[in-house]
């Protein structure tokens, strides 16, 4: 008998099965519909040899010291700053915008305090910020805006920002300096042999078992265990009682070139050209030699993997219903960015997963780890008495604006 079983094999998942495994001593078996670990943070080396991220470009960086010492019992890593380019008007200039995006576009010498007197003097202000447009335009201007981010926003969630929650913009800063790396947090660094490598030695341990190609479903009533975690998509978990939580997807287009180097920079967002949001260049990021270099095309689309949620306040609401179902569904953790419905970053759910293992060693009761707040949980129906009984489960778990880590 399993102590545990975890559905997914991701980072929520991978990183409760060692934590289980090594510091408590249970017994874990961790399964994952896809017929490999690691989650949306999956790479591999293609035909050509060169490494490659499967499910696009994950790039890691934290503020958080427990998280990237805890990462570092399993992996050397790179150290990597990372650097987008956006196509505008014909240009190739920094993303996020800064000075020198500012003085590349419109050809002028300004200063950093030159460049606060520009922005507010474009910038129109708004009484209330509640959509993407409104931090946009708030801060840079209509302008700006329509160049840098409402095509982007239009190919990448299907919606325009004025229909968006402001969060999905508020990723993005404007800079008054010439910092053109996209993130300023205290780690930034890449595994140094991969992805994949890491998640192998985290889960290399006897008291794992690993099951691929394997629907948690398949194996309920057949192999026994007390208690599971579950990383998957809430909704699907209980049979889409509620209706299907939005989310949105990615089609991948990968290519091989003859070549050292395919572009300047490791990714160039197109924001109003082409059908497709960005372009990847590998090597950047793994820091590979290699003769030939491998690309990759996104394309966003609304059907296929569950990666981005979409937010908007009624899927907020849709989701608060299933909430309820998962606080209380005994003997079920819920975790990760499909279980709780939340666009996290790969650092943000080694953070919770690491939170719900204090939680289980300290005997805590909380199933569902999600910042915000529940209003009032109710009684369960009868329909929800079966959905939670474990029966006809579905499919396990999958994984911006702008520059976007999953």
């Amino acid at each position: 008998m399993f102590d545990y079983l975890i559905v997914g094999a991701g980072f929520a998942g991978s990183v409760l099965a060692e934590r289980l495994a090594n510091e408590a001593n249970k017994r874990v078996l961790i399964c994952d519909v896809r017929p490999h670990i690691g989650g949306n943070a999956y790479d591999f080396y293609d035909d050509a040899g060169v490494l490659i991220h499967k499910y696009g470009p994950h790039i890691f960086h934290t503020n958080s010291r427990e998280v990237f010492e805890y990462l570092s019992r399993f992996t050397a890593w790179r150290q990597y700053q990372h650097r987008v380019k956006a196509c505008v008007d014909g240009q190739l200039v920094p993303m996020p915008i800064n000075l020198d995006t500012i003085n590349q576009l419109y050809g002028l010498n300004l200063t950093a305090f030159q460049l606060d007197e520009f922005l507010a003097s474009v910038a129109e202000p708004r009484d209330q910020i509640r959509t993407s447009e409104d931090v946009v335009v708030s801060k840079v201007g209509r302008e700006l805006y329509e160049k840098f981010f409402r095509g982007y926003t239009r190919k990448q969630w299907g919606l325009d920002p004025s229909e968006l929650d402001a969060s999905v913009t508020a990723r993005v800063p404007t800079r008054t300096n010439r910092d053109d790396r996209y993130f300023t947090d205290t780690y930034q660094a890449m595994p140094l042999h991969g992805y994949t490598r890491m998640f192998e030695r985290m889960l290399n341990h006897p008291n794992i078992k690993i099951m691929l190609n394997t629907d948690y479903t398949e194996i309920q009533g057949v192999i026994p265990y007390g208690e599971m975690i579950y990383t998957g998509p809430i909704d699907a978990f209980f049979d889409y009682e509620y209706g299907k939580l939005p989310y949105r997807s990615l089609e991948f287009k990968f290519e091989t070139h003859d070549v050292d180097q395919y572009q300047s920079a490791p990714v160039i967002n197109y924001p109003n050209d082409y059908a497709y949001t960005r372009v990847t260049e590998f090597k950047y990021l793994t820091g590979q030699v290699h003769p030939k270099t491998s690309i990759v095309y996104e394309y966003p689309q609304a059907e296929g993997d569950p990666y981005y949620p979409v937010p908007r306040a009624e899927n907020a609401e849709i989701y608060e219903q299933y909430k309820v179902l998962a606080e209380a569904t005994p003997s079920v953790r819920f975790v990760g960015r499909l279980a709780t419905y939340r666009y996290y970053n790969m650092d943000q759910v080694v953070a919770q997963a690491l939170k719900v293992y204090r939680t289980i060693v300290a005997g805590g009761n909380e199933k569902l780890e999600l910042p915000a707040k529940m209003s009032r949980a109710r009684e369960m129906e009868p329909a929800k008495a079966r959905a939670v009984n474990g029966n006809g489960h579905s499919k396990t778990n999958g994984s911006g604006l702008l520059e976007r880590e999953r």
